[in-house]
């Protein structure tokens, strides 16, 4: 609701749009409300208790060579499958006109995923510490990001954020809340259910940077594709987009429903009243999915780029910064993936953690991101590198000095944040931006916002965290404090 409040505030104010694109944005609205509803719903009944199930039962098997090779294998094809890598590859295909290609793009970071997923379910199961992984694998990216070129590395990140996008992350989180479980130490079970998901997306990261010296390509050399989205009736936009949006959706599923029927004959053997609500709440999350997908691509991101162009145009650039503020303060709260970990970090944390709080520090995250970017492509001489290095340098410095719950909490919301809102809206609004500046570059500056997107909360979680263990101390030297006054009146 607030996306479509502020898209109408500029639609009758300082940006008005064609009647063709504004209607077909409302009824992109109403879908993406609908959809969400149902895919949410299908997720609690269907997906969690999938990965829950595999997850305790892998830890169950203790044997190393299974849990490998069914992680590599589930890693693989979960993120060869999510909607949201596809879209960003696709866009990355289109706008460099195919010199990456997008289903290369799609089976590289999809193996580095699967390797990095697995590195991450074993870190649970042997209980090394969050912040040595995180450490490895981003001292990995800043060695490998000195041997890349600025496309490279704006593609890279944003990659990490496009693969945990709807489907990936849920299963995710349940997987390691799965494996995590097993733990007799509930303390070290609540902090290891968080972690997966950010050890997974830096993954992503790795494998489109070693694409990128294979390939060994100096510029990537792009122009962004006109697209109108009043061509045709709006029954004939949005009938046209459903079929390949239902197939994408159900090969998305597709990789579990598989997963889950071998792991019932060979090992669940659920009673048919559990099977028939998992395979309820599976089709619930597919149809959700879909109506939420084609309410995204149907309205929202042609109109996130006509924005931007518009903005861009103008001559005063108080109101592109302001508006890319705005959208950025309220498209993570329409995130399914943000909804799904806010509601997970206060189950596991028994109320401790209230989402609401961890939504208005994601918000505020997501909010400076966008507006980062946007002045980055206004600004030449504000390069990438300048953001994501020293951020993510800060990451994981900041991760020695906070509690594992909020380190593993906030590099998974960093890859949340940047789900199929973030890829599809603001990835346009920003790319509007880029092709309307004459000193931005299409690829350097249209991509890499979707990399601070996924830098941005680790940050603000982990200033969470320290927040949180600070308010924990003051209230444990009060007790202290009361106890002695106490313990002295009473002799």
């Amino acid at each position: 609701m607030p996306i479509t409040f502020i898209v109408l505030v500029l639609h009758f104010t300082i940006t008005p749009l064609e009647s063709g694109a504004i209607l077909a944005f409302l009824i992109g609205s109403a879908l993406v409300i609908i959809g969400l509803t149902v895919f949410l719903f299908g997720i609690d009944q269907g997906l969690e208790p999938i990965g829950q199930g595999i997850g305790s039962t892998l830890t169950h098997s203790n044997s190393y060579a299974i849990i490998i090779t069914v992680s590599l294998i589930l890693g693989f094809f979960i993120s060869f499958a999510e909607p949201d890598l596809h879209i960003l590859a696709k866009q990355v295909d289109s706008v460099t006109s195919g010199q990456f290609d997008n289903i290369y793009m799609v089976v590289v970071v999809s193996i580095g995923l699967g390797i990095m997923m697995t590195l991450g379910m074993l870190r649970i199961l042997r209980g090394v510490r969050l912040r040595y992984v995180f450490t490895f694998a981003y001292g990995l990216i800043l060695v490998l990001s000195l041997f890349s070129t600025s496309d490279f590395l704006a593609i890279a990140f944003d990659a990490s954020g496009a693969t945990t996008g709807a489907i990936t992350v849920p299963f995710m989180l349940a997987l390691a809340a799965g494996v995590s479980s097993m733990k007799k130490d509930s303390k070290v079970s609540e902090a290891d259910s968080f972690g997966l998901v950010g050890i997974s997306s830096s993954g992503a990261i790795l494998g489109v940077l070693v694409a990128g010296i294979f390939l060994n390509i100096d510029k990537l050399n792009g122009v962004l594709p006109e697209v109108s989205v009043t061509e045709g009736n709006l029954l004939h936009l949005y009938g046209s987009k459903l079929a390949n949006i239902t197939f994408e959706s159900f090969v998305s599923l597709l990789p579990i429903v598989v997963m889950y029927i071998v792991f019932q004959i060979f090992s669940f053997k659920h009673k048919k009243k559990r099977v028939l609500n998992i395979v309820r709440g599976v089709i619930f999350t597919f149809v959700g999915l879909v109506v939420f997908m084609l309410g995204v691509n149907g309205g929202f991101m042609e109109i996130g780029a006509r924005l931007g162009r518009k903005l861009a145009s103008m001559d005063s650039k108080t109101p592109v910064l302001l508006v890319s503020l705005l959208l950025g303060l309220t498209t993570v709260l329409a995130e399914p993936a943000v909804i799904v970990l806010t509601h997970q970090v206060e189950n596991i944390t028994g109320g401790s953690v209230k989402r609401k709080l961890v939504l208005i520090f994601l918000s505020v995250a997501v909010g400076m991101s966008i507006f980062m970017s946007a002045l980055r492509i206004l600004i030449p001489s504000i390069k990438l590198w300048m953001y994501i290095l020293p951020g993510f340098g800060l990451a994981v410095v900041l991760a020695y000095f906070v509690p594992d719950l909020f380190v593993g909490m906030a590099f998974d919301a960093g890859g949340v944040a940047s789900g199929p809102m973030t890829a599809t809206f603001s990835l346009a609004f920003v790319q509007g931006i880029a092709a309307e500046v004459p000193t931005a570059d299409i690829v350097a500056d249209g991509f890499g916002m979707i990399a601070i997107v996924a830098m941005m909360p680790i940050i603000a979680i982990e200033t969470l965290g320290a927040l949180y263990q600070f308010q924990l101390r003051k209230a444990s030297k009060k007790m202290s404090g009361t106890g002695l006054r106490s313990g002295g009146s009473n002799e």
